[in-house]
């Protein structure tokens, strides 16, 4: 008796959860069909309904300009899901009907209506665009009559022109300067219904940096190519900045697109009844043409403060108060703001006087990326301590840039600062302030009390022990002593030449720096944040390199890469990994990709990197 009541309590909640999930959704009625068709072109007309309908309450359109050859067909589906507990019920109820265009013009298929638990509901229209381009029913056109011999396959191949579906690459020029952006756009041309896409592969843009352009709002259009009406549809865009001059080429892109055909079935068939025309999914492969882009390498003489940027920028800075007291930190701060290849934008050199300490630089950054390009600012701040007290002369900060529209390099630059350090209100410390060599009086301080008073009547003194000096004892602390100076002296020149050796220094932190890299793109990958995942495996395996060989990412090529690689003892197969793991993430940063995916290459990201630093230390 009680498993009878518990079966009867979770059929009524199970009937109570379906009545509430399909009541909470909201009923929409919606018509869609193509934009354009041909003369003599059969097409589709489907109105959807995402609830069941009240019986015979459907009324369809008039259908003024068409004969309709088909329909109403009418199929339904529903799905039930549960998720933690929270049960969600879809239905998908759709009235389908094949119409045939009597001549060309601009016709409207009317709105229909529907009636949903006594709730009247209406489609939206739909403006059709028929085109005469020259075709008879019976020449070639969608509606010619096949032989009796022919299968529905090879009728609907025949239907289907070779250039009713096409991708096209569409760049804004054809010639820049290094480092200048142009876009590239992926665009598909389709005079055919397509229900899919399959093996859909993009290009890996060698030689260019790419950013792909957010193409999530983008709107089937009309547009005419050679004579003929397309339906368009941006696929994919990207701003793509060349990283060497010379011919770079873009490869072709390719996919495969299921085209819908509507073919006559078999004849003294009632459609009404299980016949009438049947729609056949024909596959077309296409590819967008390759596209060769001339770069111009950037004007001879070029300022000392230029380091790569192309674009059009502005500099603003904040400058430090120009009275501080000794033993004080204070910031100078430098923003850099424009259009360009803002992302490569290097922090300007800030010379300050040699008894002044400087800290790593800070930078922030806001950038934005458009079709237009990528656009914002980056901020560098620079804190500094000045350590001893006098009045200093702090040179401007010089930013440099090329820009394109002018064809010529522009020179930014700061005020000139005068720095007056006064004494330390604290007094200090007991420190002797030595910096670099050949000091100048300003350099050498000595901070505190520096002289005692000098103890005054006849000393006192008496032997309480046996003298210290020239003892054992004495001996071993004096040698000692030297051993741990001669010890500490070359230790200090020692880094001191490596301070100086900037590349030496890159080259020591490049696994550092890839290390926190990679985390940073393990917690993308754990977050599920797929683009932001491998565009930091992107940053930490180019910066690594970068790094490692002195090599500006501008210059960073795949090429470059195996060379140095070569250089070291790196085998060619190890090399090619390297490239393989690139050419991976370039791919799957722009294609859906599983979680097991992105664990994939983060694996084989951080084992090349381990593999290539114990070579290179070999």
């Amino acid at each position: 008796m009680r498993d009878f009541i518990a079966k009867i309590s979770l059929t009524a909640l199970f009937a109570l959860a379906i009545f509430s999930a399909s009541a909470a959704e909201k009923v929409t009625f919606e018509a869609s069909s193509p934009l354009t068709v041909a003369v003599g072109e059969a097409f589709r007309v489907e109105f959807a309904l995402n609830a069941y309908p009240d019986k015979g309450t459907f009324k369809a359109p008039s259908f003024d300009g068409f004969d309709v050859i088909a329909g109403p067909a009418e199929s339904s589906g529903q799905s039930i899901q549960i998720v933690n507990g929270a049960m969600t019920k879809s239905i998908n109820y759709t009235i389908t009907y094949v119409l045939l265009p009597q001549a060309a013009g601009n016709v409207t298929v009317g709105a229909a209506e529907v009636t949903v638990d006594g709730t009247v509901y209406r489609s939206n229209a739909l403006p059709i665009e028929i085109v005469n381009e020259g075709k008879s029913p019976g020449a070639g056109g969608t509606q010619s009559r096949p032989r009796e011999d022919s299968s529905p396959d090879v009728t609907a191949q025949n239907q289907i022109a070779k250039d009713d579906i096409l991708l096209r690459a569409v760049v804004s020029r054809t010639s820049v300067y290094k480092g200048e952006p142009l876009r590239v756009t992926f665009k598909l041309y389709e005079r055919v219904p397509v229900v899919g896409y399959n093996d859909v592969k993009f290009p890996s843009f060698n030689g260019f940096w790419a950013q792909e352009l957010n193409t999530d709002n983008a709107r089937r259009q009309r547009e005419t190519f050679n004579g003929k009406v397309y339906e368009t549809l941006v696929a994919k865009e990207y701003l793509l900045y060349p990283q060497q001059a010379g011919t770079l080429v873009i490869e072709p892109a390719e996919l495969t697109a299921v085209a819908q055909v509507v073919v006559p079935g078999r004849r003294n068939v009632d459609p009404f009844f299980g016949g009438g025309p049947d729609f056949v999914n024909v596959p077309r492969k296409v590819q967008s043409p390759r596209i060769n882009i001339a770069v111009k390498p950037l004007p001879a003489g070029a300022p000392a403060s230029f380091s790569g940027a192309v674009g059009s920028f502005t500099m603003d800075a904040v400058l430090p108060q120009e009275r501080l007291a000794a033993n004080s930190a204070a910031t100078y701060t430098v923003k850099i703001s424009g259009t360009g290849n803002l992302t490569f934008v290097q922090a300007p050199k800030l010379t300050l006087p040699a008894s002044f300490e400087q800290y790593n630089v800070k930078t922030t950054e806001s950038i934005n990326t458009s079709a237009a390009g990528i656009s914002g600012y980056r901020q560098f701040e620079y804190p500094f301590i000045a350590r001893a007290e006098g009045t200093y002369e702090v040179e401007p900060v010089e930013f440099s840039y090329f820009d394109p529209s002018r064809m010529q390099y522009m020179t930014l630059k700061s005020k000139a600062l005068e720095l007056e350090i006064t004494p330390d209100a604290k007094g200090g410390g007991d420190a002797l302030v030595v910096q670099g060599r050949g000091m100048s009086k300003e350099e050498v301080k000595l901070l505190g009390q520096d002289i005692r008073f000098i103890k005054l009547g006849s000393p006192q003194l008496r032997s309480v022990r046996e003298p210290f000096l020239f003892s054992a004892a004495y001996w071993v602390l004096f040698f000692g002593i030297l051993i741990l100076f001669a010890m500490v002296y070359v230790a200090l020149r020692r880094q001191i030449r490596e301070s100086q050796n900037v590349a030496l220094l890159r080259g020591k932190r490049a696994n550092k720096v890839a290390v926190q890299r990679f985390r940073a793109a393990k917690r993308y990958m754990e977050e599920q944040n797929r683009h932001a995942f491998y565009e930091e495996m992107l940053r930490a395996l180019w910066g690594y390199m970068s790094d490692k060989f002195n090599i500006p990412v501008a210059n960073l090529t795949k090429e470059n890469v195996r060379e140095e690689l070569n250089k070291r003892g790196v085998s060619s197969e190890e090399s090619q990994r390297f490239t393989a793991i690139i050419t991976k993430c370039d791919e799957a940063q722009y294609s859906p990709a599983a979680s097991a995916r992105m664990t994939e290459v983060y694996g084989e990201g951080v084992d090349i990197i381990s593999r290539i630093e114990a070579m290179i230390k070999r």
